[in-house]
């Protein structure tokens, strides 16, 4: 179990992450290829990237060099998911790994030693060298394994944070934090989050908030720096549901018809059916038959929020709703006569 602890300055510097963070991605994907567990939610991407790694010649360096490091186990180092990504992309997170001091690595490489075990090479990821290894072994992965799927990652991070917006705008703060989920808990002033079964442990945050990081790959259990030091992150999984179809690329009023294709608009950002129903004009009886329909098509899927239902786009529906936006985009684009 952990425990975070909030102050009111905590709560006033909380805050939920704008998108995905592309190294927890790696790290949260390579705890999918360690278990069958939870497997259904992302069969289709542990088939394809199986595939993928063989092809690009990646397997074995993946389950030699990074499985070792990234263990879906009661700990791996803090250093490899360094908060410089979250804020600034991949790039950026990666160079803040190679910028990672010798000291640190060498403690935190021991810590994963004593806690879970770790190859005698990873001794050398003190020396800047084994660490641009790893570094470009990391790019190689990611543009296999996380890159492919960013749409869809995308689309439930927006999908997650409308939701937690709701939660924020009608019950502050601690709204949100009473609304994150099965595998946490609000109780002022501590958050109960499941965690690792061998950790027990309390967080205090002592006025630096906490920044909540949504996570695709995540399964079942929220997990955050080891390092009480570090700028306090806690990362926690996305509710996931069976895959849908892929989209159809024909127009989207031609597709859906006139009301739902303003239905499926209304929705990009999050809506209840009263605000779907005052979008498109129609009653709130029409609205949620259009609902209902997109839901059946696997565009859109809805939660109950409080006396409301909200809907949100599904990965399928974000990917449409982009096509459509830049089939509309060309449409109205001035071109050229080439003199």
């Amino acid at each position: 179990m952990l425990r975070v602890h909030f102050s009111d300055a905590d709560l006033a510097r909380t805050r939920l992450c704008t998108a995905s963070d592309p190294l927890w991605d790696i790290a949260t994907s390579l705890h999918r290829l360690q278990t069958r567990q939870g497997r259904w939610a992302h069969a289709e991407w542990y088939r394809t990237t199986r595939r993928r790694l063989q092809e690009e010649g990646l397997e074995r360096a993946v389950r030699s060099m990074l499985i070792p490091v990234y263990r879906r186990a009661a700990y791996f180092p803090d250093f490899l998911t360094p908060y410089q990504a979250t804020a600034e992309g991949l790039d950026a997170g990666l160079e803040a790994i190679l910028a990672t001091p010798a000291r640190r690595v060498r403690a935190e490489v021991a810590r994963l030693d004593r806690i879970v075990g770790a190859p005698a090479w990873t001794a050398r990821l003190a020396e800047r060298a084994a660490r641009e290894e790893l570094v470009r072994l990391l790019r190689a992965y990611h543009a296999v394994a996380v890159a492919p799927y960013e749409d869809q990652v995308r689309a439930r991070v927006e999908a997650e944070r409308a939701a937690r917006a709701r939660e924020l705008m009608d019950g502050g703060v601690e709204g949100l934090l009473a609304g994150l989920g099965p595998s946490m808990r609000w109780e002022r002033p501590v958050l109960y989050a499941d965690y690792h079964p061998s950790v027990d442990r309390d967080l205090y945050l002592d006025g630096r908030g906490m920044l909540f990081v949504p996570a695709y790959f995540l399964l079942q259990r929220p997990i955050s720096f080891a390092d009480p030091g570090l700028p306090p992150v806690l990362v926690y999984p996305l509710d996931h549901e069976p895959p849908a179809p892929p989209p159809s690329q024909a127009p989207l009023t031609a597709l859906l018809g006139r009301a739902r294709a303003a239905a499926l608009y209304a929705v990009a950002h999050g809506a209840t059916t009263g605000e779907i129903a005052r979008a498109v004009g129609v009653s709130t009886s029409s609205a949620s038959r259009h609902a209902t329909a997109l839901r059946d098509a696997g565009l859109i899927t809805s939660r109950r929020h409080g006396a409301a239902v909200l809907h949100t786009l599904t990965p399928v529906g974000a990917t449409l709703l982009r096509a459509a936006r830049a089939q509309k985009s060309e449409r109205s684009t001035p071109h050229s006569d080439g003199l």
